[in-house]
């Protein structure tokens, strides 16, 4: 078989070549068919709504969220998209995953069928809550979008007045509030919806907005409330989780202002898997599946799993290159050998396999506006996360940490008499702390041991820490981290706009870290054990321009270096990290863009190119994997008429792994020269990638694919005596991915269809979702070091229907 990343990379650079030319005629076009009815340039300081706009596809109002100043998304210099709750609705968006419908470079390869977070430009993004960076979530639960007013995508890294972050990009959640495009509710609102769907989908939401005004003090409150106990597509997942929003929102005459508000979020059910194991390009072709089992190892005490006693020596094998490790006759399939057709439904599931997530988030802002122009802001946030897990090939976890922010800034605007010239700044301080603890344990996975199709048996579940009696045999937490760290900052950007054409943005700010971490779990070394801590300073910049030039037309550019922690999954930093100065990285982003906007905003759109280097934390072995990756990207909205609106997307890119890569991964059989039926009952795994050759030189990042695509179109009817109808239609299109171990499995590209409906008359709504319309087989590659032993099949055709009645 052919190394998937060597053929990619020719494919890559035919396609970016093709995806550029046609991206750069298509926006000249629209631009030049626009013109015809509007070529005066774009100066919106303030985004009007446009009432044809059913659909939710323009910018209200500018935000805050990119510079720390209000600033519309078009006119920013920078690529970043949006998705309003309406848009969210009439594409029938339910996760993160689903983002690619609207913004482009948001591909994300599977982390274990949980959507905690999605990958931006080829690499794990970070999720903001109202601005405030929420502790890392790599498919630890998933993360919800019902509860948001807004949900924006921003490509690239955080500036200064948002923290520090790498590039890549960012999600910022805009919650719900009683406050509507800058006004507040005048009369309470309020809706109920009662959501069934295929494959017993059953939720229920409600939502509130009162108006709370108290003499010369105007406010609102929100509130919103869901519910879900749900079966799913995968056989043996039932996830059921609640979820409790607030937000409210006061000001008074003299300019003072106050925000608070929080969530509360709790679910079980959602537990990981990684799909399909055993794989070959037969299974993924074809959906043959090898069959059999090994009773070498059995569960002698009945308790209905293995544990150490019962398994002896480790059932991971570390290849080093060259000829197979000899054979295990406990890798070896002995019983019910054969090849049978397998489901997209059949997956590594077990019913000892659990995961308990509930986290809190609190916000509260206090500030006084000085006139128009200036306004002095204090803001506290905090973020907590509980989870226990187990997954039975091996992969028991116990997260249990917080993170607090504090933030003082000052916003103030000054302007020449004539306003050709205007500076908007933005200046503070923050500081932010994390205190938590996470334990795993890796000492025996095996994900190939089971026959998905024989089911779960009690030799081929594995032990897991919350079982273990107290002084009984059972599994340990090889890993115990306990971890502490501190960043207390400094910021300011300042944006200048020249003659209302050239923009100009500096933003920079200063860090100054520590930690401390201690890993106390049964493998850790006596360094770690006693315990690591470091300090460090460093700093963060970025320049951009702009120019706002005939035909609504404003070319960008942007350069950014940054520097960022590298956390876990629950947030804290290894201690092995600290004595090499690894737990801290930097990055940097060159980036070229193209907007516009026309037919006074109805027509808006986008072309970006860019160039980044980042890094990405190996979890295993703590080894920092140096990644760097191009693209272009396009993204065009279009409100026809009050009836018919239309939004396109893609992304070409190529990411590439910086060799040597000297993580921590596992491999198939095939690529530890082991036919499958010698192996499959353990697994295999390299210590270092560079094991490989073509790994220890720079490849292609194969688990992304190269070109990523879709458009939707929405109808809308008129008002009329029966009611009102839309429909909305959409098509999205991926391409080729595969493993990255050599010779890996392939999975063909693929497009996929959705469809919605909604029906309306008085204070009752009726929505019909359909996802993957047409039931098509499809397969993502699972993220992180287990991309070579698994994959996720896609779900087939559903549907769901909401019943929505406001108030």
């Amino acid at each position: 078989m052919l190394d998937a990343g060597r053929q990619r990379g020719s494919i890559t650079a035919m396609s970016t070549s093709y995806f550029a030319t046609a991206s750069l005629t298509a926006l000249l076009l629209v631009a030049g068919t626009a013109h015809a009815a509007d070529d005066t340039p774009a100066t919106v300081e303030e985004i009007t709504v446009i009432a044809n706009d059913r659909a939710g596809l323009i910018e209200r109002q500018p935000t805050n969220t990119v510079l720390g100043i209000d600033k519309p998304l078009i006119e920013t210099a920078r690529s970043a998209s949006f998705a309003s709750d309406l848009t969210l609705q009439r594409y029938g968006i339910e996760t993160v995953d689903d983002l690619v419908a609207v913004s482009p470079g948001t591909f994300t390869a599977s982390f274990y069928n949980v959507p905690g977070s999605v990958a931006v430009r080829g690499t794990l993004a970070e999720v903001y809550f109202r601005g405030f960076k929420r502790i890392e979530n790599r498919g630890t639960y998933p993360t919800l979008l019902s509860a948001v007013q807004q949900v924006e995508i921003v490509r690239g890294p955080p500036t200064a007045f948002n923290g520090p972050g790498k590039v890549g990009g960012f999600l910022n959640f805009v919650p719900k509030t009683a406050q509507v495009e800058g006004a507040y509710l005048t009369a309470p609102t309020g809706q109920v919806e009662v959501t069934v769907g295929s494959y017993d989908k059953k939720n229920l939401s409600a939502q509130v907005g009162l108006p709370a005004s108290f003499g010369a003090v105007e406010g609102g409150v929100y509130l919103y409330g869901e519910v879900e106990d749900s079966g799913s597509f995968y056989r043996g997942i039932t996830p059921k989780h609640q979820l409790l929003q607030l937000s409210s929102d006061f000001s008074t005459p003299e300019g003072y202002f106050v925000s608070f508000g929080g969530m509360y979020y709790n679910s079980e059910g959602y537990v990981q898997t990684p799909g399909w194991n055993r794989l070959t390009q037969d299974l993924v072709d074809n959906q043959n599946y090898i069959r059999g089992r090994d009773t070498t190892i059995v569960d002698l005490d009945g308790n209905g799993r293995l544990t150490p006693n019962e398994i002896g020596a480790s059932l991971t094998r570390g290849y080093f290159g060259g000829a197979a490790p000899s054979i295990d006759p406990r890798f070896t399939l002995d019983t019910g050998l054969g090849v049978s057709k397998i489901t997209a439904r059949d997956v590594f599931i077990s019913d000892r396999d659990f995961s308990d997530t509930e986290t809190q988030t609190y916000y509260l802002d206090v500030g006084r506006r000085f006139g128009p122009d200036h306004v002095v802001k204090g803001q506290l946030f905090y973020d907590q996360l509980k989870n226990q897990r187990f997954v039975s090939y091996g992969f028991p976890a116990d997260y249990d940490t917080w993170v607090a922010e504090a933030r003082l800034t000052y916003n103030g605007e000054f302007a020449s008499a004539d306003r050709n010239l205007v500076l908007n700044t933005v200046s503070g301080l923050s500081w932010r702390t994390f205190e938590g603890e996470r334990k795993e344990s890796t000492a025996f996975i095996a994900l190939d041991r089971r026959d998905i199709l024989t089911g779960a048996t009690p030799n081929d579940i594995f032990d897991d820490p919350f079982s273990q009696e107290p002084g009984g045999i059972g599994l340990p937490w090889n890993l115990h981290n306990k971890s502490k760290w501190h960043d207390r900052g400094a910021f300011a950007v300042a944006d200048l706009t020249i003659y209302d054409r050239l923009n100009l943005v500096l933003s920079g700010r200063l860090d100054d870290y520590s930690v401390k971490s201690q890993d106390v779990g049964s493998q850790a070394s006596v360094a770690n054990r006693l315990g690591q801590k470091d300090a460090s300073g460093k700093g963060t910049y970025s320049l951009s321009a702009s120019y706002k030039a005939p035909f609504g037309l404003m070319p960008y550019v942007t350069y950014a270096e940054t520097a960022a922690l590298e956390v876990s999954q629950a947030g804290d930093i290894n201690p092995g990290q600290v004595p090499n100065g690894s737990w801290i990285s930097d990055s940097d982003l060159r980036e070229l863009g193209l907007k516009g906007q026309w037919l006074d905003g109805a027509l808006v759109a986008s072309l970006s190119a860019y160039r980044q280097t980042r890094t990405r934390l190996n979890s295993v072995n703590n080894t920092v994997v140096g990644h760097r990756s191009k693209g272009l990207e396009l993204e065009a909205r279009w409100v026809v008429n009050r009836n018919l609106s239309l939004s396109v997307n893609g992304n070409n890119q190529q990411t590439i792994v910086k060799g040597p890569n000297t993580g921590f991964y596992y491999i198939p059989a095939f690529a530890a020269r082991t036919p499958g039926e010698l192996g499959f009952g353990g697994g295999y795994a390299v210590f270092s990638y560079a094991t490989f050759p073509s790994r220890a030189v720079d490849y292609e990042e194969t688990t992304v694919p190269d070109t990523v695509a879709s458009i939707y179109a929405t109808y809308t009817s008129d008002e009329m005596s029966w009611g009102q109808a839309g429909l909305t239609g959409g098509v999205k299109y991926v391409g080729e991915t595969s493993g990255t171990v050599p010779g890996a499995v392939v999975y063909p590209e693929h497009t996929t269809m959705t469809a919605s409906a909604y029906y309306a008359r008085g204070p009752w709504m009726a929505r019909l979702n359909i996802d993957n319309l047409f039931d098509k087989l499809y397969f993502t590659p699972v993220a992180d070091v287990y991309a070579n032993v698994a994959v996720l099949p896609s779900v087939g055709r559903q549907w769901r229907l909401t019943v929505q009645r406001s108030f």
